[in-house]
């Protein structure tokens, strides 16, 4: 990627995400989504904005719907503050990273509580034969 494609793709996820927190009022698009990455092409035709969502009820399919019919509300505003002669075309796919990391992070606690708990009883078994 080259610096201004890097440039680019912090710029549009920047103002993807500002313009979820403050501009889009469809349902499927409420609740903790994040843009977690945007990938741009060379040409800077297109883009690939990847976003994750938490909660209990998340329906994915119907997120990236959500995505999909408000992709030319975002390419529009993206249109007025980018100062390019091409605007992307957006398409979005979800990010599991962030469900992956906090699996990760449940795992990592169940290994350190057992852990601890295997050392507690050898520290049982040692106490008693003093």
């Amino acid at each position: 990627m080259t610096r201004r494609t890097e440039r680019l793709s912090q710029f549009i996820q920047n103002e993807i995400s500002d313009l979820l927190c403050k501009h889009i009022n469809d349902p499927r698009l409420n609740g903790l989504i994040s843009v977690t990455r945007v990938s741009v092409t060379s040409d800077m035709r297109n883009a690939k904005v990847f976003i994750s969502a938490v909660g209990d009820n998340i329906d994915k399919d119907e997120i990236l719907k959500g995505f999909a019919s408000a992709s030319g509300f975002f390419r529009r505003e993206l249109a007025h503050h980018l100062n390019t002669r091409i605007t992307p075309e957006l398409e979005f796919y979800f990010d599991d990273s962030i469900e992956r990391g906090i699996n990760l992070i449940s795992l990592i606690d169940r290994v350190a509580a057992e852990d601890s708990q295997a050392e507690k009883d050898v520290r049982k078994r040692y106490s008693k034969r003093k």
